[in-house]
């Protein structure tokens, strides 16, 4: 069985351990992101794990793949837990809307180790985080997945997904094309 779990120094162990094995919880920025994440966890931990929960969009703005910055959004991650670190989730809204900007590809983004792939785990993570989009009051939420990713796109209407467009990313993430999924809360 696997949960969904708030970042915590109990955790910590196993994740950073997942992180050292070259996995990454971010699936734009790769490696980047994974290098960035051990560097804080070894520099302070306790800030590190709290700047995973940011409800109120009080941390420093976002810095995109191209290096623009925009402002933070209100969001959180959660880690997905079956006795150890099995990945990653985040949720990421704006107060007041279920629209996202256009340089926000979706409003829930997920990673799963590459050890536990195949399992249910992401189909599982984001049925989880979907309460959770209910509770901040969302009608619906966007996940994004590339066409050559049948696997997400799979947990993504194993979860009530319709695909809603074929589009291009923003250019600060590439302009790669991607399908935009919704799921009506």
């Amino acid at each position: 069985m696997i949960e969904i779990v708030k970042p915590a120094l109990q955790h910590l162990p196993s994740y950073k351990a997942a992180l050292e094995s070259g996995w990454s919880p971010d699936n734009v920025r790769l490696l980047e992101a994974t290098r960035e994440q051990l560097a804080a966890i070894e520099e302070d931990p306790v800030a590190f794990l709290a700047s995973l929960d940011d409800p109120q969009a009080k941390g420093p703005p976002i810095a995109l793949p191209d290096g623009t910055t925009v402002a933070r959004l209100p969001g959180f991650r959660r880690w997905i837990w079956d006795g150890e670190a099995a990945g990653s989730i985040g949720f990421r809204w704006q107060t007041g809307t279920s629209a996202l900007p256009s340089h926000v590809l979706g409003h829930i983004g997920y990673s799963v180790v590459p050890w536990k792939r195949g399992r249910g785990y992401a189909t599982e993570a984001l049925r989880l985080m979907l309460e959770e989009a209910r509770a901040v009051g969302l009608d619906y939420v966007e996940v994004t997945a590339k066409p050559g990713n049948p696997a997400s796109q799979k947990v993504i209407t194993a979860n009530g997904g319709r695909l809603v467009e074929r589009f291009f990313e923003d250019a600060a993430y590439g302009g790669a094309e991607s399908l935009r999924f919704r799921i009506e809360l």
